[in-house]
Parts: structure tokens; sequence; C-alpha cells
């Protein structure tokens, strides 16, 4: 049953919980807002299409700035729930606790402007051997994501970090992309250079097992095959972005390997004094993905920004409320009145017989086919 109090909280946690990256933290120090970072022009708001074009760099563009990182160190990207506020006392901070998903990083040359199979991925990591997801780490390291620069020649590089949240991606479209890019000039005597990439308005479907993904419901299952586990979505991690082989060319991303073989698999990178939040750089495609991994279903509160964590091992509850009466009287959900609880269809149907409208109609039709009852927690 839900109530009209809930239906509000749900409707303002939708538009709220979002995130952007910012700044670069090189050894421990924070280089300044925006300072060679392109400053996005979706805001913090999500990216629904997989084949737009704000899917390369969130609609940012080039900044002057560029910067200076030694090859094979390892740097921090920052990232902030809001752009330019302070962060003190907000529970979405750097995002909400609801945004399970995956954490990538990519990277390209600067001449190719992030235009075209410019992009390598040089890290990854989704949901992790005890359940919990990349986006778990990245809000207990406070929104730093570390990564390791490969071995590459001197030169100008685009640096890219992704966060793909999947707490409503169970309907198609729904998954939630995050991105941003910024500029580095690598020193050093590195001598690789990056293979062939990617078209980032072309790497993912709106189908992919990783993309169109239901973690909820009683495991995990988001894998080529069907299995438990998850397969993150886009190309496997370059070789050469851990220091292992040659450093040629990139494989499709992997269907789910058991969780003894994801952790015996992957390569660890180097760790800083600074906190880190992504993973180590994968050596092998079987590395994106974990089986038999419990779902993070929610049982005691959807986060409404007190920073309660929900729970990961419960199946959800159906959700109860007092509602607010909408007029005199009880009826049963028709007319002008709501009985002080209801059902979904009870409110859709009081919603068309009340107002008549098209739009309440389209509103109603829309509630229903997003609605779930983490949303009313």
């Amino acid at each position: 049953m839900i109530s009209k109090i809930a239906l509000a909280l749900a409707a303002g946690k939708l538009a709220a919980a979002h995130a952007t990256f910012q700044s670069f933290v090189i050894a421990g120090a924070d280089q300044g807002q925006h300072k060679g970072v392109q400053t996005p022009s979706n805001s913090n708001n999500p990216i629904l299409d997989v084949t737009s074009s704000s899917m390369i760099c969130n609609g940012g563009t080039e900044t002057t700035d560029y910067i200076e990182v030694a090859a094979g160190s390892e740097i921090q990207l920052q990232w902030h729930h809001n752009d330019g506020a302070s962060t003190a006392g907000d529970a979405d901070e750097p995002i909400a606790k609801s945004h399970y998903g995956p954490v990538m990083v990519y990277m390209t040359p600067a001449e190719t402007k992030g235009e075209g199979e410019a992009w390598v991925k040089i890290q990854e990591e989704g949901l992790l051997a005890d359940g919990t997801w990349a986006t778990d780490k990245f809000i207990a390291n406070k929104g730093l994501v570390s990564v390791k620069i490969p071995e590459l020649a001197p030169g100008k590089y685009w640096i890219r970090p992704e966060i793909i949240a999947l707490h409503e991606a169970s309907a198609q479209g729904k998954a939630q992309f995050y991105n941003g890019c910024g500029q580095i000039t690598v020193t050093g005597s590195g001598s690789k250079s990056l293979p062939a990439g990617v078209d980032l308005t072309k790497a993912y479907s709106a189908q992919d097992p990783g993309v169109l993904c239901n973690i909820y419901g009683g495991g995990v299952k988001c894998t080529a095959d069907g299995s438990a586990g998850y397969d993150i979505p886009g190309p496997a991690v370059w070789d050469g972005a851990s220091g292992a082989g040659s450093g040629s060319g990139s494989a499709p991303a992997s269907s789910a390997a058991p969780a003894s073989s994801a952790a015996s698999t992957a390569t660890q990178a180097p760790s800083s004094a600074a906190p880190s939040s992504a993973t180590p750089a994968q050596s092998s495609a079987a590395a994106s993905s974990v089986a038999a991994a419990p779902a993070p279903t929610i049982t005691s509160g959807y986060d409404t920004g007190s920073g309660s964590t929900p729970s990961a091992t419960q199946p959800a509850a159906t959700p109860s409320a007092t509602a607010v009466e909408s007029g005199s009287g009880s009826g049963s959900g028709s007319g002008s009145t709501l009985p002080e609880t209801f059902t979904i269809a009870e409110f859709i149907s009081w919603l068309e017989t009340k107002t008549g409208s098209a739009t309440a109609k389209r509103f109603a039709r829309a509630f229903a086919a997003r609605a779930h009852p983490r949303d009313f927690f």
C-alpha cells in the first residue's frame, strides 16, 4: 500500500541523486575545481540514450588546462553530487546510496577529441565478491576514483571516468550513465601507445545484460547466459593498462565467471596514500563479473537523504503508510477521495476519474510502468 506522502518523497528522490567528475587529485592534492576537467553541458543529470553524443564527454568542451601526471603513477578523479555547492550535510554526496552499479575508466589521445573509435578502457569494477558494488566503494571513498596511468609515451591524453547506476535498469532505457572528461599531459619514460578503441556512441546497447539489468529480486543475473553475476558492459580492459601483454587491441566483454576465478585473475594496481575507490585494471575479461552474489534488496527505508544505508541482504517489504485525505468521506479509491492506504491501481483509477485529463492519464500510465516498491521506502 502506498501513501501520498511516500509518493511525493519518491518523486523528489528521482530528481536529486546524481554526480559529476569535477577535479583531479594528484599526490593527495586537489588541483582545483574544473582545472583540466571539461564542464558538462548536462549538469549532473544522467544520460539514458546510449547512442547520444553526450556519452563521449557529457557535452563538455575542451579546456586549455592540462594536468601533468607521470606514466605509471596513480591519480584520483574526484566526483561530487552537485557542482560548486557545499557538500556539508548532503546525504547524496557524492551519489545516492541507491545508485548501485559499475565504475569504469577510459583514455584516448587528445588529438582524437574523443570522436570515433578512440576510447580504450583501462580500468573497471562492477559487482564484487561480497555482493557490494563498485559504487559502494566509490561512496566510501568520498567520490574518489583511483586509477593507474599506463606506461604511455609522453603526450596529451583525455581520461574519462564513468558510472552506470542500475537502480531503475530493469526497464530498457532506464540505466543511468554518468561520465566526464579530464585532460592530462603524461610525462616520463613510458613507451606504450593506446590501441584502437571504441566509439562511445556505439560501445553499449540498451539491451546489453549489464545495461538492461534487474539488480533486485533474489540475485543479480545480468550475464550473457543468464547465470548469476554481472557482465560489465563495453570492451574488455586493455591488457597494456595492467602492465601485461603487448598492449594490442581489446576484446569483447566476457560473461559471468565464478567469484573464485574472478578474484584470482584480477591484477592489483599499486596503492597510494590517497583514498582509493576504483578497482585496479583487470587482466582478464572474466574478472568483469562475479557469480552467485546476492542482490541489494532494500528492507528498512529508501534513502531519503538521512544517510542511512539500505540493507542488501533481505527482500524488499511492501511499504505501508497513512494516506493524506484528498477529500471528505471514505471511498474505495474512485470518485473524489482515496482511502488511507491504496494500491497503485486504485491511485491510477482515482487520478483519471478526478482529473479526466490526458496529462494525468499519461502520468498515471508512466508511473505504473516504472513503479517499484523500492521507490516508496
